[in-house]
């Protein structure tokens, strides 16, 4: 079958695509569904399981999202406690599977049933980065930050920050949202246009809105690179204008090494800071005492800790899927490349260059 396999750790010259792995087995362990992949879902997490940084025991198969349709179930396996998953049930997932390939055997307490309203690439969208933002905006910071709240959410303009921002809106916080200039296109089929107004001077009311935020700040891009350069605005300062000298209740980072300080800075008192990702690198080791000034928290969370039951895994899901089907939120699919283009779709995101989803068609 088509796979993308990792032999050894490294750079995006390991992602090896063939035609040949050898097939799963047909009947699938009880407990468990084999799934024909249709698309499968691009994240950050990818590449840190391909580079090492996230250990994984080689070789594998790349790729923990995905979605397509059931094609066998072990005779045991046919329901489970609240829906039943049978053949021909079009389902979404993420789990450590392997979806880079033309089949992945799934367990089914990791299985999403796909609404009939709902397209198989927004589903499988709303896997990873759709769960994510949910638990991000609904759960981690529950009980520090309000209604009503300042809410500082990094890479809104693309990824789980543009979810993220969307999803804090809808629960009444006050988001700033950061972005970088390059993100701010007009057109989205015509990459080289751009609006005067949307790229010189204030940010419009319009901007704002499309990427789901009450403030924007808008970076410039590192030179000749399409990612942001957090040194080009002073983002604590500005955060602090917004605020009031206050400050921000939840800021949500997944940006890492470049940022943490920065965030850490933003915080208000009793504030909470939430790293959730390493897209400029890991967040290194830091002395407690470095929360003191502001009597901070933080935590690094991680999404299975936050739909390790079944009931809550279904319930985030629904909820997401009902704020699509009413278009409260802006779901953008940006790119869908070909299994056998997986090596340019890490290079695509890792850039820096993605406003949105990016997917692979299997």
């Amino acid at each position: 079958m088509k796979a993308v396999v990792v032999h050894n750790t490294g750079g995006i010259d390991v992602l090896t695509y063939t035609l040949n792995h050898p097939t799963i087995p047909k009947v699938p362990p009880p407990g468990h569904a084999l799934v024909r992949n249709e698309y499968a879902g691009l994240n950050f997490i990818d590449t840190y399981h391909r580079k090492g940084l996230y250990p994984r025991q080689c070789p594998f198969i790349l790729g923990q999202e995905g979605g397509g349709i059931v094609v066998a179930l072990h005779p045991s396996s046919s329901i489970i406690s609240d829906s039943i998953i049978k053949v021909d049930t079009r389902v979404a997932y993420n789990a450590l599977v392997g979806s880079y390939a033309e089949y992945a055997i799934v367990p089914i307490d990791k299985l999403v049933p796909i609404p009939n309203d709902i397209g198989m690439t927004i589903a499988v969208a709303c896997m990873t980065q759709g769960l994510t933002a949910h638990y991000l905006s609904s759960s981690v910071g529950a009980g520090i930050a309000n209604v009503g709240d300042w809410v500082l959410v990094y890479g809104v303009g693309s990824g789980t920050g543009q979810w993220t921002a969307q999803m804090c809106t809808l629960r009444g916080y006050r988001v700033i949202g950061l972005t970088s200039r390059c993100k701010i296109i007009v057109n989205d089929d015509d990459d080289d246009n751009y609006d005067t107004e949307e790229t010189e001077g204030d940010v419009t009311a319009a901007q704002k809105a499309r990427f789901g935020c009450e403030e924007l700040i808008i970076l410039e891009n590192e030179p000749n690179k399409s990612y942001a350069s957090y040194t080009s605005v002073d983002i604590v300062k500005r955060v602090m204008e917004i605020t009031g000298g206050i400050g921000c209740k939840l800021i949500i980072d997944g940006i890492g090494l470049l940022t943490y300080e920065i965030s850490l800075n933003c915080l208000a008192q009793r504030g909470l800071f939430v790293s959730y990702g390493n897209a400029s690198g890991p967040v290194p080791p830091f002395p407690v005492l470095r929360l003191l000034p502001q009597s901070a928290y933080m935590t690094r969370p991680k999404l299975n800790d936050y739909i390790n039951t079944r009931d809550e895994l279904l319930a985030r899901a629904e909820e997401v899927f009902e704020w699509v089907r009413t278009e409260k939120l802006n779901i953008v699919i940006d790119k869908v490349f070909a299994l056998d283009e997986v090596a340019l779709g890490h290079e695509y995101l890792e850039n820096g260059s993605s406003r949105g989803k990016v997917l692979y068609k299997i």
